[in-house]
């Protein structure tokens, strides 16, 4: 959940037909240090194989050297490296694309003028007639200022485009959602809330996105109040929601009781302070805070946590859970028999699994599987789909009950890219606003078209 840059390059290979020499190939690639992501057989005649092998590096120089050392395997010759992932980001991921084709005089004028007079004057008399004869009721803004992107920190809002059109994509693909990018070219908070405020009669639903903390709770909070649309900040709720079915599927796993365990949140920034409220309001009980932060640490327990440290979190939690982007920090000393740990950040965690089982923890895991594209389409589209003001706590839980239990046997979590369980989550979540009577809309399951 917490991301660190990663290089991705596909190189092109001929290997000779004989034995050995893919397997080699692989030695050699995993003695430089690269991660392989895949292969792809081109072409194989009876002399040579032409394969694209996708391999991961942690910089530039990195790759250099994994492929410097696939030029020196024997009988292996390097015919291309390709960035596919800037190949893939020319001119853009996503675009707006009419539904109906312009192939008549008569459908121009039901579409445009005059016909679209009479739509336009209906909504005048019915504004609420909007959510029917427009496009508002699948039009969500993904709202960021660029200074939380991913593990990449304050870039800018411009740099952080890429990143919101992935959302967008997630969110057409996953839940027919339009995610539209809002790049804001602001840091000031009251500069924020005002243009949000100014654009939101567009949308359904604001999707705030990589916007650093502390600002970003201020600036959630006072849209959600001042808008009769749903307000979320992604990096917070979003990432609570899977969290909280990562917890649920590892107490499951380990007998654990989670209303009777001592919970610790390891950072306490924007996901890990929304983690450990939700998981305070959900069971009743403090969680054991830790961040370097004063400011977090205060803030955390006016919201009824416990100060603590890293050490007493160890020695007297449960579960923990880690989110603080810093590698190798829990040391495997500190483990505890039958402890739970989630460290969550990415690509390296707070501690290896493998070394936290190793050392008696009762489940481990890291933030590779524990993704927040789980959440946040289906929480928006069961939000949108019952026009609610609002996403309420009891909407996320109920969306990370039902990610929980759509885990496969032995999993922690679904495959996030399993469209049955974006609808489920979106479900769940419309019908607990039902539930609460913050309904405004028959709710209509989504269905593919």
């Amino acid at each position: 959940m917490v991301w660190e840059r990663k290089v991705m390059r596909t190189v092109r290979v001929r290997n000779e037909q004989e034995r050995g020499t893919l397997a080699q190939l692989f030695i050699q690639i995993s003695n430089a240090g690269g991660d392989i992501s895949g292969t792809e057989m081109l072409t194989e005649t009876s002399r040579h194989v032409v394969r694209d092998i996708t391999i991961y590096a942690e910089d530039e120089e990195h790759v250099d050297r994994i492929v410097n050392a696939m030029r020196a395997n024997p009988r292996t010759q390097v015919l291309q490296v390709r960035d596919e992932v800037l190949e893939l980001h020319q001119k853009g991921k996503i675009a707006i694309r009419s539904r109906y084709p312009i192939d008549s005089l008569t459908t121009l004028h039901r579409v445009y003028t005059p016909g679209v007079a009479e739509v336009c004057l209906k909504i005048a008399a019915d504004p609420s007639l909007a959510w029917m004869y427009t496009s508002i009721s699948h039009m969500v803004a993904i709202v960021t200022d660029g200074t939380a992107v991913l593990g990449l920190g304050d870039i800018g809002p411009l740099a952080g485009m890429p990143v919101m059109e992935g959302k967008a994509m997630l969110m057409e693909t996953l839940v027919g959602l339009s995610g539209i990018p809002i790049l804001l070219n602001t840091k000031d908070p009251e500069e924020i809330i005002n243009t949000v405020a100014a654009i939101a009669p567009t949308f359904a639903a604001i999707q705030l996105e990589d916007i650093s903390a502390p600002r970003c709770f201020e600036i959630e909070d006072r849209l959600q109040a001042m808008l009769d649309i749903p307000v979320m900040h992604d990096d917070q709720h979003g990432t609570a929601a899977v969290c909280l079915a990562a917890v649920m599927g590892a107490t499951k796993q380990t007998g654990t009781n989670l209303s009777k365990a001592t919970i610790g949140q390891i950072g306490l920034g924007a996901a890990g302070n929304a983690i450990a409220k939700m998981l305070m309001r959900l069971t009743g009980n403090p969680v054991y805070g830790a961040d370097l932060s004063e400011e977090a640490l205060t803030r955390f327990e006016k919201d009824g946590g416990r100060k603590s440290n890293l050490k007493e979190i160890m020695s007297e939690c449960d579960i923990v859970i880690a989110t603080t982007g810093v590698p190798n920090l829990i040391k495997p000393e500190m483990v505890r028999k039958g402890q739970v740990i989630l460290a969550l950040s990415n690509p390296n965690p707070e501690i290896d699994p493998d070394v936290a089982l190793e050392r008696g923890a009762a489940f481990a895991a890291d933030g590779k599987s524990v993704n927040n594209v789980l959440g946040f389409p289906g929480i928006f589209r069961g939000a949108v789909d019952a026009h609610s003001p609002r996403i309420s706590h009891e909407m996320l839980v109920a969306a990370a009950e039902t990610i929980a239990k759509m885990a496969p046997e032995g999993e922690l979590v679904p495959n996030p890219l399993d469209k049955k369980v974006h609808r489920a989550v979106a479900r769940a979540v419309a019908e607990t606003a039902i539930k609460q009577g913050l309904a405004r809309e028959k709710y209509v399951p989504y269905v593919e078209d």
